[in-house]
């Protein structure tokens, strides 16, 4: 692809005097100048087109991508909110339990000593 320039743009420098016998030349060179910019300005174009059309592809990948992130995310957050739960209440039978074995232990020492 061909950069585009002010001057490689330019198809009429307009300033001089065309007389005329040499006006018909000076068109022609003027439509072929003008050829050449629109051809230029047409590949430029089309060139963004085609990656505005990329980028639009890598955006849509990008949010199903996100999508599927956040699905993830969303699942990974309940998991440990049970998780978390779940070692609550283990932790309170835990507890619970470890009295429970000490008043036993308590009372069958107690008894013994007796």
């Amino acid at each position: 692809m061909e950069k585009l320039t002010n001057e490689k743009m330019r198809t009429f420098g307009g300033h001089e005097r065309i007389g005329m016998f040499n006006a018909g030349e000076k068109i022609t060179e003027f439509g072929e100048k003008q050829n050449s910019a629109n051809e230029a300005l047409a590949a430029n174009v089309n060139d963004l087109i085609k990656r505005v059309c990329a980028l639009e592809d890598k955006a849509e990948k990008h949010e199903e991508v996100m999508k599927t992130l956040a699905r993830e995310l969303n699942a990974f957050k309940k998991e440990l909110d049970r998780l978390r739960l779940s070692e609550k209440l283990n932790s309170g039978a835990v507890e619970r339990l470890n009295k429970a074995i000490n008043l036993a232990q308590g009372e069958e020492d107690t008894s013994e000593s007796k």
